[in-house]
């Protein structure tokens, strides 16, 4: 904001900015400062060890573990809620400041997932794995379905051209199809997975249905619409006659 003085020959500029206070270790509240910014105080290198791999992460000297934890985690991959900050065989919280619990510059910090995370990550890992099991138990099925269902269609156009099927070849198609239903039923699914095995299910059973349709007009060929043979009766009516008048009239004769 500028501001001129009545005599006009001075010009003063006020900068105005939100300024955020933060409470340090002792009970003292100061201006709050930026992980990075040139005005946080000289830069220190900071030796981390993760398991069997190191990094050289640089953060202002008067940063907090915790800002060390944001650092890490692009170099890490790990989100500060996951990591766990042991110095001098001691873990340091989030809100514990570098210098005030000794560490320099080339200090040696360890680094170490939580193992709550951990263990997350590896049900997660575990569910994933299983569901792309479920998925190519299902894909395998539909695979063996398909060629069944090329059966079901030859059999159907078989039956309409009106050659008699034996009944062997309609229990032994369904027979492989109703195996294949019990492999869908022994796959182990969740989410997608599960709604792909339900699909192919009823998939499979319409095929049942419509070999157990074609059995039975091959067993009895007058259910078929094409052939069936209508038999009706019809009846004919004829005019009624008028009934016959009765007289009293007597003829006499000698």
């Amino acid at each position: 904001m500028k501001r001129s003085t009545s005599k006009g020959t001075e010009t003063r500029e006020f900068n105005y900015r939100e300024i955020d206070w933060e409470l340090r270790p002792g009970g003292m509240l100061v201006q709050k400062r930026d992980v990075g910014c040139g005005s946080s105080g000289p830069m220190i290198k900071i030796k981390v060890s993760h398991g069997s791999c190191h990094y050289d992460t640089a953060v202002p000297a008067q940063s907090t573990f915790g800002d060390l934890k944001k650092v890490l985690a692009h170099e890490t991959g790990l989100e500060p809620k996951e990591q766990r900050l042991l110095y001098r065989g001691k873990e340091r919280e989030d809100d514990e400041y570098l210098h005030m619990v000794g560490v320099k510059d080339m200090s040696k910090v360890i680094l170490f997932e939580d193992p709550a995370s951990k263990e997350r990550k590896l049900e997660e890992m575990k569910r994933n794995q299983g569901t792309f099991e479920a998925y190519e138990a299902v894909a395998r099925v539909r695979a063996e379905a398909d060629k069944l269902c090329e059966k079901v269609a030859e059999l159907e156009t078989t039956f309409c051209s009106g050659t008699t099927i034996a009944d062997k070849e309609f229990v032994v198609l369904t027979e492989l199809l109703m195996t294949q239903l019990l492999k869908l039923d022994s796959i182990e699914a969740d989410g997608e997975a599960k709604l792909q095995r339900r699909i192919e299910v009823r998939r499979i059973q319409s095929f049942v249905e419509t070999l157990d349709n074609l059995k039975a007009r091959n067993s009895n060929p007058f259910s078929n619409g094409s052939n069936a043979v209508s038999v009706t009766t019809k009846w004919e009516t004829f005019p009624t006659q008028s009934a016959t008048k009765v007289t009293q009239d007597w003829e006499l004769f000698d």
